[in-house]
């Protein structure tokens, strides 16, 4: 096993250092073998379950939590919590996590099969119906005073309980302990949104092949003008991913910006796709992809020279560094403790006062593209967001810097253009460091 931590690890000396805050990508990182990748995920799985759990459970003044899953129809949570090579939930799994009087956590299955060494199993095998007498024995053997359960009704991640099995878990209990169940919701959000170290070590090559990709995309290697839609271009990035063995979790998207588009100061969105990519055209893609259990979420910017051009126009170029800007703005309003509508707020505050028209829709990143934690704006929402918005900021958590700007551009006759930008940050509690730099260029096609 160490031999392959060791290779993720070396791997990272591709990958762009975080405090390099605008570094480009130069060189796209190798990506491990499926097989390569088991002991690097498991160790980081093993790394939280034995260090982060514990202070999460005691921060949610939770003595017991249960991660109740059937066959196909598993609580998303599930597949952070478990050792891979691992597919699917086998019939009725159920996951036990017990706080020690120490503050350790006991974590044990209440199924037919341990799963791997992380849980080993207390019930010999049955019927379903001895399965959930065993679990209630359990619970009274353990005799916890808060029994967490996901349940929520404002996070998706913190709901994945089913109906069927809460009420198989009611029907199980004695009332004594029914009336002890209460929501995981705040582990589950504080357990999605937090990055281990080890997790932290790893994220800047994740996001270096994503931008890699994009970087390839937007090039000449893809790109004939005249000749290549958006779409092509779209699909080239689908089918890379693919073929590195690295999972997209949305389909990218690719669309253009042009000289003579009728666009207007307060439209929301500009850009159109299907279209064949023309000389002199703004191109804006949208990428993310998820490799050893982390997730990304990227949009660049690229101009595509016309005849005699070596460079894009100047006016472009301010606008992408008005762009810089407004990150810098945003991320300068990260404080530990802060809320999302706070952030928000303050980022809309002072990018007035400079000037600048924005639009922010942060958030969060991890084990999935839309992770939990605080909201940040949303793109059809300028104001507060109820609940996800309240949420505060934490250190070691991921995000997606995430928004726009519009700006006029002199060479196009003052035409309104809009430079949407994102990239994947880590939080530290201090700082926000760009997990592989940012964009601070023009992508140039020739």
């Amino acid at each position: 096993m160490l031999r392959y931590i060791t290779i993720a690890l070396l791997l990272l000396q591709s990958a762009v250092f975080a405090g390099d805050q605008g570094r480009e990508i130069t060189e796209m990182p190798d990506v491990l073998s499926f097989k390569e990748r088991v002991a690097p995920v498991n160790a980081m799985v093993a790394d939280r379950l034995e260090n982060l759990l514990p202070k999460l459970m005691n921060d949610a003044d939770l003595d017991m939590w249960l991660v109740i899953n059937r066959e196909y129809g598993e609580d998303r949570l599930f597949y952070t919590l478990v050792p891979q090579p691992t597919f699917a939930a086998r019939r009725t799994t159920i996951l036990v996590f017990h706080r020690q009087p120490d503050g350790s956590v006991e974590r044990f299955s209440v199924s037919r099969y341990p799963i791997g060494d992380l849980y080993p199993t207390v019930w010999q095998g049955g019927s379903k119906a001895q399965q959930w007498q065993r679990l209630a024995e359990v619970i009274a053997e353990k005799d916890p005073q808060r029994i967490g359960i996901n349940i929520s009704e404002h996070w998706a991640l913190s709901d994945g309980l089913s109906v069927g099995l809460h009420q198989q878990l009611q029907q199980s209990l004695p009332e004594k302990y029914r009336q002890r169940l209460v929501s995981a919701e705040k582990l589950v959000v504080r357990w999605m949104e937090t990055r281990s170290e080890k997790e932290i070590q790893v994220y800047p090559q994740v996001v270096s092949i994503a931008r890699g990709v994009i970087a390839e995309a937007f090039s000449n290697k893809v790109i004939t003008p005249g000749v290549t839609t958006t779409d092509d271009v779209a699909w080239y990035i689908r089918e890379r991913f693919e073929a590195l063995q690295v999972r997209p979790w949305f389909q990218p998207y690719v669309n253009i910006q042009r000289r003579g588009d009728a666009t207007r100061q307060e439209d929301t969105y500009m850009g159109k796709s299907p279209a064949t990519i023309l000389p002199g055209d703004i191109l804006h893609t949208d990428v993310g992809i998820c490799y050893l259990q982390l997730c990304t979420d990227t949009q660049e910017m690229a101009y595509v020279l016309k005849l005699g051009e070596f460079d894009a126009p100047a006016g472009l170029k301010r606008a992408l560094q008005v762009g810089i800007q407004w990150q810098d703005i945003l991320t300068d309003a990260f404080k530990t403790g802060k809320t999302g509508n706070q952030i928000l707020a303050d980022t809309h505050k002072i990018s007035k006062e400079q000037g600048i028209l924005s639009s922010t829709y942060t958030h969060p990143l991890g084990f999935v593209g839309h992770a939990a934690g605080p909201t940040i704006g949303m793109w059809d929402n300028q104001g507060d967001t109820p609940v996800r918005g309240d949420w505060p900021l934490y250190p070691n958590t991921g995000y997606a810097i995430e928004g726009n700007i519009k700006t006029q551009v002199p060479e196009w006759d003052d035409q309104w253009v809009q430079i949407k930008l994102e990239q994947s940050a880590l939080f530290d509690g201090q700082t926000v460091w760009y997990l592989a730099g940012r964009q601070t260029q023009w992508h140039l096609i020739r």
